[in-house]
């Protein structure tokens, strides 16, 4: 049984590169006893999302709901949801301390309750009541991963987002390496093939998958790469939004434009909201359909408070061009980039 992140014989279930600067700013004033049990394959939490609601699926410790709770402040609140109870003890031991002491909150707003990713709404989390559902290296842990992407778009208000990291393969992978209990432990046996996993969340709803980051998984040990053969694993931070009314299967060119506020703390000069959207503040950005729904067009969006969108879908022109622009865009001040995971 795994007690602490040094046991792990992989790099899977470990955060990858360092988290941006506001979060690491956080992260001084989690407890320490919630920091040693992490487990983690990225750091899954978007920022600018004062007031809003936030649920973390298979919580562990707590340590990404200690974060979210100073990010979305006072107003907003923050939910997780584990099935471990030693994980939960560890994880409601300090909330009201650091909601109340530690951040200067008159009450506290962070809650852990115990139940199953799969059936959310047998733990009280009602449908249409969260903004931002985050999750860091739970699901492929999951036996029944269509149900957790279902479930998520059930409790999911209009204009929210799972923003969240994972491991998944760049194939299926044969019995032997899925019944395998030292690599279900390390977060591998679980791995879902990424183009399945894009189906899956698709035929539910999430109609443009964004990934956000890419790494590739370290197998340090020798016997579990023998296992493993030629399978490669990564881990991977995904956007999914649920913005059913504007998203579409393909990124359509309506003309739209979009420019950045510079309002996200810790991204004041420019916001990387997806691998291949870099959006520098003030500066018109050329942008799709399904891009121009997610950042805030029609206010649906919790971003809308941060990007002004102009224009409408009245006139379309076709497939958005995505390719990797906008270094081809040389004499002009609007960019326009690639959609696409």
């Amino acid at each position: 049984m795994l007690s602490r992140t040094e046991d792990l014989k992989t790099s899977a279930c470990c955060a990858a590169g360092a988290p941006p600067l506001p979060i690491r700013n956080i992260l001084k004033n989690v407890p320490d006893a919630v920091m040693s049990r992490f487990y983690g394959c990225g750091a899954p939490l978007p920022l600018g999302i004062e007031g809003l609601s936030v649920l973390d699926l298979g919580s562990g410790s707590g340590r990404d709901c200690y974060v979210a709770c100073a990010a979305v402040g006072p107003r907003g609140k923050v939910i997780g949801i584990d099935m471990t109870d030693e994980q939960l003890q560890v994880a409601r031991q300090f909330a009201d301390d650091y909601c109340q002491k530690t951040l200067g909150y008159p009450e506290t707003n962070l809650r852990f309750v115990k139940g199953y990713i799969e059936k959310l709404g047998d733990s009280g989390i009602e449908p249409g009541s969260i903004d931002i559902i985050i999750s860091n290296c739970v699901i492929n842990l999951s036996p029944d991963k269509p149900s957790v992407f279902r479930e998520a778009w059930k409790v999911l208000a209009v204009g929210g987002e799972m923003y969240f990291s994972d491991v998944y393969c760049d194939r299926r992978l044969p019995e032997k390496v899925r019944n395998h209990k030292l690599l279900w432990g390390e977060c591998i046996a679980g791995a879902l093939y990424v183009e399945d996993f894009k189906r899956i969340v698709k035929e539910i709803g999430f109609s443009d998958v964004r990934m956000v980051s890419k790494s590739e998984i370290v197998v340090s040990d020798s016997e579990l790469s023998s296992i493993l053969g030629e399978a490669k694993f990564y881990s991977i931070t995904y956007r999914l939004f649920k913005i059913p009314e504007l998203l579409e299967s393909a990124c359509e060119d309506y003309g739209q434009v979009a420019i950045y506020k510079g309002t996200i703390p810790g991204s004041e000069s420019a916001y990387e909201f997806d691998a291949e959207h870099r959006f520098v503040t003030g500066k018109p950005a050329l942008v799709c359909g399904n891009t121009a729904a997610m950042i805030g067009e029609g206010g649906h969006s919790w971003l809308s408070k941060h990007f002004q969108v102009i224009g409408d879908r009245a006139v379309h022109y076709g497939l958005f061009p995505c390719s990797p622009a906008p270094s081809s865009l040389k004499d002009t001040s609007v960019s326009s980039g690639s959609c696409c995971a």
